[in-house]
This record gives structure tokens, C-alpha cells and sequence, in this order.
């Protein structure tokens, strides 16, 4: 699995380590499963489908199925977004944004982009949270970096972005103060864990059907013999 800037600050490469391990786990535990389907079919099936579940479970609760998740477990959508509002946890994870330039390079690989190319260039969700202002402030593009703000362009009180007045074009400011930076960054790591949900969820469900087909074969088998 990738690893995201400032993924650290979340401990979440210790959550990724332990699932790891995890797996490794259920591994041996499904080939002693097998060893044991010839002598003991019902204590092999349920040593099998005890982790078995709970990886099933833990695939549920990364993509946010409802009842599965809460916020004390970590990586899952409820977590998420009880992190965007932490504070003092945001403060370090937008100077290690900062940090790793990931704006600077964007002013750098853009310098000679029109209004209309910019517009057209794909940004990732942290480039377009935090790089540049949202897309419905009145601001006129200058360069990715730098937007000057346009008096011509209408905007609707009852609609008006708050994070509008948190742009600044200094390079050590930007939008790293705007909700949709943040919400950007949670994006890139919530992606990331949900398709993780999604691979332990099927592994899941293929080992449990692979499991109880070959225990109703093995008991089919002993009850024709």
C-alpha cells in the first residue's frame, strides 16, 4: 500500500503493520485449517472462520458500513472526520504538507499554464485543497500559486465559501487554513484505507466460501463412506 505524506502523524503505519501481521496470521491459521479438515472437520471450520469474521468485520468498518464503524477505530470515515477538526493535529500536518512541497512544485510544473489549461490540469485533492482556492471564490488566476481577486465576478451571500477569506498568496499560507485543504488531505488517506476495506472484504468472503464448500465436500464425503 502507498504511503501518503504525513501519514505518520496518524500512527496509522502502525495500524497498516499490525493488519499486515494479521493476515500473515490468518494465513497459517486457514493451512492448519486444511491439515486438520482429515481428522476434525468442526474444529478446523469454526478455528478457520473465527479470524475469518473478524477480518470480515474490520473490511466493514474501513468502508463505513453503517453499525460497523466508530470513532474510536482508527482509518474508518467516522475517524476521519473526527480528525479534521482537531486543531493542534491539523497544525503539524500543514507544516509537514509544507514541508514537502507539494505546492511548490505544483507553482513550478505550472509556471507557463494558461487560466484554461490550469483549469484543465488533473490536481490531486491535496493540490486542489490546499494549493489554490476554491473553485467558486471570486478570484482571477494569475499562476497556481498567486490569484488576484475579481470584483466582476458575482457571488451569492447565502452560497458565499468561507474559505474564500482564508486565501492568501503568500506560498507559506495559501489555503492551508481552508476546510477543503483539509478535507483534500483526509481524502487522499480515506481512499486509501477504503480500498483496503474493500481487498479484506473480499479476501473475506472467498476464504469463508472457499472454507465451507471444502467442509461440506469433506462431510459429504465421510457420510457416502
Amino acid at each position: 500500500m502507498k504511503s501518503y505524506d504525513c501519514e505518520w502523524l496518524f500512527k496509522l503505519p502502525s495500524l497498516q503493520i499490525g493488519i499486515s501481521i494479521g493476515l500473515i496470521c490468518v494465513f497459517f491459521i486457514c493451512n492448519a485449517a486444511l491439515f486438520l479438515r482429515a481428522r476434525m472437520q468442526m474444529v478446523g471450520i469454526v478455528v478457520v472462520m473465527v479470524p475469518l469474521t473478524v477480518m470480515f468485520t474490520i473490511g466493514l468498518a474501513f468502508l463505513g458500513a453503517n453499525g460497523m464503524e466508530n470513532r474510536r477505530i482508527p482509518a474508518t470515515p467516522l475517524w476521519f472526520e473526527m480528525k479534521i477538526h482537531d486543531n493542534e493535529l491539523w497544525n503539524n500536518i500543514k507544516e509537514c504538507i509544507y514541508d514537502t512541497g507539494v505546492c511548490r512544485d505544483l507553482a513550478l510544473t505550472s509556471t507557463k499554464l494558461k487560466s484554461y489549461d490550469f483549469s484543465m490540469k488533473k490536481l490531486s485533492s491535496v493540490e486542489s485543497g490546499c494549493c489554490r482556492p476554491p473553485a467558486d471564490c471570486p478570484l482571477q488566476y494569475v499562476n497556481a500559486t498567486f490569484w488576484e481577486k475579481n470584483d466582476q465576478m458575482q457571488t451569492d451571500s447565502d452560497t458565499y465559501n468561507p474559505d474564500c477569506d482564508l486565501w492568501k498568496n503568500d506560498r507559506d499560507a495559501l489555503c492551508y487554513d481552508c476546510l477543503t485543504c483539509r478535507q483534500g488531505y483526509m481524502k487522499a488517506l480515506r481512499s486509501k484505507w477504503l480500498k483496503l476495506g474493500v481487498f479484506l472484504v473480499c479476501m473475506a468472503l472467498l476464504l469463508i466460501s472457499s472454507h465451507l464448500s471444502l467442509f461440506l465436500v469433506t462431510m459429504w464425503e465421510l457420510h457416502i463412506s
